[in-house]
C-alpha cells in the first residue's frame, strides 16, 4: 500500500512562528505560560508542555504577575494588554500578522461608526480578539442561516474569521448585498489558507483514502476535510494514531495524509508509518 503525505499541509506560517518563540524561550528559562491552545491539536500540546509550556486561562492571567506570557497566533482583545501593563507582565507576542492587520481594519471600521459583522465561530480565540476591537458590539454570524442578526436598516461592514471558507463568505456577502446596499464586503482570510482548499481537492482525488489529521477543535480542520469528503468520499478525520480503523483499507491501494494548519507535520509522518505497518488498534470503531 503506498502512503503519500501531502506536502502542503501543516503549520501556516503564523502558527509556525508562535511555536518557534515558545520553543526558544523554553529553551532558555524552561518555563512558559502561554494564553490558551498555543495551536488547535492536542499531540502538539503534549509535546511542548514537556518542555515546560503551561496554557493558562484569561481568568488565571488575571491571577499572574512579574512574569512572562506567550500571545498565540489568534491575537487577543485590548483588554489582555491592559492586564499585562497592570500586573507587570512581560508579553511575548506572537500574534499572527495577518490577525494583527485584520484587528486594525475592524478597529478602524468600527470607530467611523459602521455596524461590524464578522463570519467566524463564536467563542474562537480569534473572534474574540476582534470583538474587543469593537467594545464588544461587533455581530458574529457563523453561517448564512444567521444573517437575521443584522440590522437591516443601518449601513454594514462585513469581514471574515481568517480560516473560513471562502465559497461561503461570498455567498453571505452577496446575500447582504441584495438586502443592504451601504454595505462593505471584506475579504479578510487568510490566503495561505483559502488557497489549500484547492491544493487539498487535486491532492485527495489522487488516493483511494485519505486520512485527514486534525485536531477537533481547529476551525480550519473543520473546513479542510469538508473539502476533502467533497472530493472523495473515502475521507476520514483523526486526531492521533490510535483512532485509525483498519477497515478503512479495504480494497485500498493508495493513501493521502494531510492536515490542518494547525496539524505538526511529526504527527502526519507518524500516522503515514502506522499505516504502512498496520499498526491499527483492531478495536477502534
Amino acid at each position: 500500500m503506498q502512503v503519500i503525505i501531502d506536502q502542503n499541509s501543516g503549520f501556516c506560517f503564523g502558527v509556525l512562528y508562535a511555536i518557534q518563540m515558545a520553543e526558544d524561550e523554553l529553551a532558555e528559562k524552561g518555563i512558559l505560560y502561554c494564553l490558551g491552545d498555543i495551536v488547535h491539536n492536542n499531540k502538539e500540546i503534549e509535546r511542548l508542555a514537556q518542555k515546560g509550556l503551561k496554557i493558562i486561562s484569561h481568568e488565571e492571567l488575571k491571577q499572574l504577575k512579574n512574569t512572562t506570557v506567550l500571545i498565540r497566533a489568534h491575537g487577543e482583545p485590548p483588554e489582555t494588554y491592559k492586564i499585562a501593563i497592570e500586573n507587570n507582565l512581560t508579553l511575548i507576542d506572537a500574534s499572527c500578522p495577518v490577525v494583527l492587520k485584520l484587528q486594525h481594519r475592524v478597529k478602524t471600521a468600527f470607530d467611523l461608526g459602521s455596524q461590524i459583522v464578522i463570519y467566524g465561530e463564536p467563542g474562537h480565540a480569534e473572534v474574540n480578539g476582534l470583538l474587543g476591537q469593537t467594545k464588544n458590539q461587533a455581530i458574529v454570524i457563523k453561517n448564512i442561516q444567521e444573517l437575521d442578526k443584522i440590522d437591516f436598516s443601518r449601513p454594514i461592514t462585513l469581514f471574515s474569521q481568517t480560516t473560513k471558507s471562502t465559497k461561503e463568505f461570498y455567498e453571505i456577502a452577496q446575500e447582504i448585498q441584495k438586502r443592504q446596499a451601504e454595505f462593505k464586503a471584506n475579504d479578510t482570510i487568510c490566503r495561505q489558507v483559502s488557497n489549500r482548499d484547492i491544493q487539498l481537492r487535486e491532492f485527495a482525488q489522487k488516493f483511494d483514502v485519505i486520512i485527514f489529521v486534525s485536531g477537533k477543535k481547529s476551525s480550519n480542520g473543520k473546513v479542510l476535510y469538508k473539502v476533502c469528503q467533497s472530493v472523495n468520499p473515502r475521507s476520514y478525520f483523526i486526531s492521533e494514531v490510535d483512532e485509525l480503523n483498519p477497515h478503512w483499507f479495504e480494497n485500498c491501494d493508495t493513501v493521502g495524509v494531510c492536515g490542518a494548519t494547525s496539524t505538526p507535520m511529526w504527527l502526519m509522518e507518524q500516522v503515514a508509518e502506522a499505516i504502512r505497518n498496520k499498526h491499527f488498534i483492531l478495536t477502534s470503531t
